[in-house]
């Protein structure tokens, strides 16, 4: 069996054909117009904002025309992560998924399920001849991944719906009610080179963790790539280093599973101390981590670098800026309230760079991180610069939709819900904002490992997905 011929083929026909389409943040040309053509050849009326977000309207069905109207969303673009074996292109290629067991996953790279199940459930409501529904507005959005553009710049005015369905929550048993803030700090410094001619030059690699969403997965205690990596650079100190190049991290919202670092070190007995701290590290991540892999091979001298006494001002800060979970929720257990994340480390000619995504649920503790994470490497002279602030998405204990949701779920599948707030930013906060009072809700089809390779879909949590969101468009409230 391929995926196509997996229920609801349907949607499943539409996933695949969306994955055939390349569709990374900041490039989705492709995408907005396959949406475009898709919502032309139903003969829907089909709008493209100057966002480049596509809006696709259809009427209700037969006996649906009194209810209030609908508003789907997803968005678009994809996170583009990919294993550092496997030769792919995604400005150019289709994403390759396959069955495995009770999963459809991909080949080497992200499947780009976040959001794409959500795209295709959508596609697959707007293409039906015989599925009620209420008045529906399709809203496909662009570039969240990597800054929530679409959403900032979604057009006014356009819209009329009152209820929004957001189709990225990652878990089948539960519905989002509100979401964290995020803020991103990037940081510079240029420091001069030398030729480096005598001692050790080594070439690190760390490579095989897991990685995954930097808000949904903050609190799982993975391993991240640039903190380990700056672990045994520090080991290095003792003996003295000059550091050539960092390579850390991949993408500003994904936990860096592989680092890679050319350094020389002055003495051959720190061989002997790394092997005994990769040991120790791999013990300490025998659980979480246990794929873990550390390659160490000689590089022939001479080498350019940093000075020893700049590379010790490099690893210090590294070791000393904040990583992980800064403070969980007073007010809802077990949440992560604001984290923070080192996603990339880059040192290349000189050229010191840091990205890192602070989230939070509360405006002033998304600031007081970032201005904790910033004050590290403003200590050593390096510019430091906060941009693409999002708001969060407060909870509305009054929501109708919610107040619908809940009862519907417990009398089809015989359990609660778990109605929570999410670690993570989705554009509910964005688009409230924009379109003030809208009664917003998140769901969706079980996903595991988001933003990472390994990220994979529940088969038959889709079916589960899609069974009730028809049901939720068959109960919708009458327009008042």
């Amino acid at each position: 069996m391929n995926v196509r011929e997996l229920a609801p083929t349907n949607v499943w026909n539409y996933f695949e054909d969306l994955n055939a389409v390349p569709r990374p943040s900041k490039k989705e040309e492709k995408v907005i117009a396959f949406m475009m053509n898709f919502g032309h050849s139903l003969q829907l009326e089909t709008y493209k904002d100057h966002a480049g977000n596509v809006i696709i309207k259809k009427d209700a069905s037969k006996g649906m025309e009194d209810r209030k109207v609908v508003i789907l969303q997803s968005h678009l673009d994809m996170v583009h992560q990919k294993n550092a074996d496997t030769d792919f292109d995604f400005l150019s290629q289709g994403i390759e998924s396959y069955i495995d067991g009770e999963w459809v996953t991909a080949n080497g790279t992200t499947l780009g399920a976040d959001n794409g199940m959500g795209v295709a459930a959508i596609m697959a409501l707007l293409a039906s001849e015989d599925i009620a529904h209420p008045p529906l507005e399709a809203l496909f959005t662009i570039d969240e991944e990597t800054g929530m553009t679409g959403a900032f710049e979604l057009e006014q005015g356009i819209l009329k719906g009152e209820i929004l369905l957001n189709l990225d929550t990652e878990d089948d048993d539960e519905f989002s009610i509100g979401c964290a803030g995020g803020i991103d700090t990037n940081t510079f410094k240029k420091y001069p080179t030398e030729t480096i001619s005598s001692g050790v030059g080594l070439n690190i690699k760390i490579r095989g963790l897991k990685g995954g969403h930097s808000g949904m997965d903050i609190h799982l205690e993975r391993g991240n790539a640039n903190k380990i990596m700056n672990r045994l650079l520090h080991d290095a100190l003792k003996y003295d280093v000059s550091l050539c190049e960092i390579d850390g991290g991949s993408l500003r919202n994904a936990i860096p599973r592989e680092s890679t670092v050319k350094l020389v070190v002055n003495s051959d007995h720190f061989l002997q101390d790394l092997d005994e701290l990769i040991t120790h590290i791999k013990n300490e991540y025998s659980v979480t981590e246990p794929d873990v892999i550390f390659e160490v091979d000689k590089l022939e001298l001479p080498l350019q670098g940093l000075s020893v006494g700049n590379s010790k001002e490099l690893i210090q800060s590294i070791s000393s800026v904040f990583n992980g979970v800064f403070k969980m929720s007073q007010s809802i257990s077990g949440l992560v309230e604001t984290s923070s994340s080192l996603a990339r480390v880059i040192l290349k000619d000189g050229d010191f760079k840091t990205q890192s995504l602070q989230r939070s649920s509360v405006d002033s503790s998304k600031k007081d991180v970032a201005q904790t994470v910033g004050a590290t490497f403003s200590a050593i002279g390096a510019d430091v610069e906060h941009t693409g602030s999002y708001p969060g998405w407060a909870p509305n204990a009054n929501s109708e939709i919610l107040n619908i949701m809940v009862p519907l779920y417990e009398k089809l599948f015989n359990e609660k819900p778990k109605v929570q707030a999410c670690h993570a930013g989705l554009e509910c906060g964005i688009l409230n904002e924009r379109y003030p009072g809208l009664d917003m809700i998140s769901f969706g089809p079980t996903i595991k490992n988001p933003h990472s390779p390994d990220e994979k879909v529940n088969i038959h949590s889709v079916e589960k997905f899609w069974g009730f969101l028809l049901e939720v468009l068959k109960h919708t409230p009458v327009k008042s």
